[in-house]
């Protein structure tokens, strides 16, 4: 009866445009929503409107007819309505993957409630990370950006190809989806700052990149901070997956081990590029043409970039300190316990036969043994 009236509980709907119904249903929601900008482009009316957010523009391709030349485009204020659109297919993606996939493996797992919450963060996180490293790897093997390094300043400013477009638009989608995310996800309060800042960070970091054109060093160190970030999070759910202590010590090695090579060559890169490479050529203030190569551009996104790798540094540091800290066993102190122990069971006090006699008995007792030992002498 009782597991009957819990399942009843259950299956009731709340009242619609309540929290909880929101909440439940807010990737149907907005699946609805993202319906409308699809169904405008099949109405010759609405189709200009739904095609601006859909649709990616600021093209300058100049011969559009021949097929070879790959289209480039440039940024513009209608990236914004891109932005808002992928905004919402990040919101329903989100949600297709926490209830189909993570959701599913959290039960199997009987984890904690601050377990879950980890595993449900990390899981989201190395999804996206993963993802984004991919997409990242590809551009910059297309259009050569590691081993033709010189490109990044030499062509200065140049215009992007659709990937790389589309890439920083999902980007910028993603970063701003996190702060509804922390409502529908039922975050607690004091786990929202750490989310907030996280979000922000990603926000304005891509953004400058993407709007003074710095879009090709952004997918670089972009693809190197999500590698390591994506490798500590695999870390922390191997962590609550895997039984055996010394896998999880290997991959938790190898996740460090990355983290710290992702922190020196975004270090590298970024004094290559800002502090040699720019430098070199025509510094020139244009907003016409995207120009933004001006020393205190490129020594303000110098110091930023260095300062916050400087941080990230140190706060792994310090992290990994004090997780050596706790895992430490102080030997003497728990040998001289244990021997303190092992003295105290030692004397243990004198127990005679009588205890256990009632008092009556025991004053009888006592009193032949005192007649007894009268007569002996």
């Amino acid at each position: 009866m009782v597991a009957i009236k819990g399942r009843k509980s259950s299956n009731k709907n709340p009242p619609i445009f309540s929290h909880e119904f929101i909440i439940k249903n807010h990737g149907d929601i907005v699946s609805c929503v993202t319906m409308i900008f699809v169904t405008g482009l099949m109405v010759q009316a609405t189709s200009p409107w739904a095609y601006m957010f859909i649709a990616i523009h600021h093209n300058v391709t100049s011969d559009i007819e021949n097929p070879t030349i790959p289209m480039k485009y440039v940024i513009g204020w209608t990236d914004a309505c891109a932005v808002f659109f992928y905004f919402l297919i990040t919101i329903i993606m989100h949600a297709v993957f926490q209830e189909y996939i993570f959701d599913k493996i959290s039960k199997r797992l009987h984890l904690s409630k601050v377990k879950l919450a980890k595993f449900n963060e990390s899981s989201q996180l190395i999804l996206f990370y993963v993802l984004s490293a991919i997409w990242g790897i590809d551009i910059i093997v297309r259009e050569d950006l590691l081993l033709n390094i010189t490109s990044l300043w030499k062509e200065y400013p140049a215009p992007l190809t659709f990937s790389s477009k589309l890439f920083f638009i999902g980007q910028l989608a993603y970063w701003l989806h996190c702060y509804p995310e922390l409502y529908f996800q039922r975050i607690k309060k004091e786990d929202i700052p750490p989310r907030v800042v996280q979000a922000t960070i990603g926000l304005l970091f891509t953004l400058a990149a993407y709007v003074f054109n710095f879009q090709q060093v952004g997918i670089l160190l972009l693809v190197l901070h999500y590698m390591g970030d994506a490798m500590l999070h695999g870390a922390r759910i191997s962590h609550f997956i895997s039984k055996k202590e010394k896998v999880t010590k290997m991959v938790f090695l190898v996740a460090n081990t990355m983290y710290i090579f992702a922190r020196i060559a975004t270090f590298a890169i970024t004094i290559l590029v800002f502090l040699y490479g720019l430098s070199e050529i025509d510094s020139s203030f244009d907003y016409i043409t995207g120009n933004y190569n001006n020393p205190i551009i490129q020594f303000s996104a110098l110091s930023i970039i260095v300062v916050f790798q400087a941080y990230l540094s140190y706060v792994f540091i310090t992290r990994q300190m004090k997780r050596a800290r706790e895992n430490a066993v102080p030997i003497p102190v728990t040998v001289k316990s244990k021997q303190k122990l092992k003295k105290k069971e030692g004397k243990k006090p004198i127990v005679s036969e009588d205890d256990d006699l009632p008092e009556v008995d025991q004053a009888t007792k006592k009193n032949l043994r005192s007649r007894s030992s009268a007569k002996a002498k």
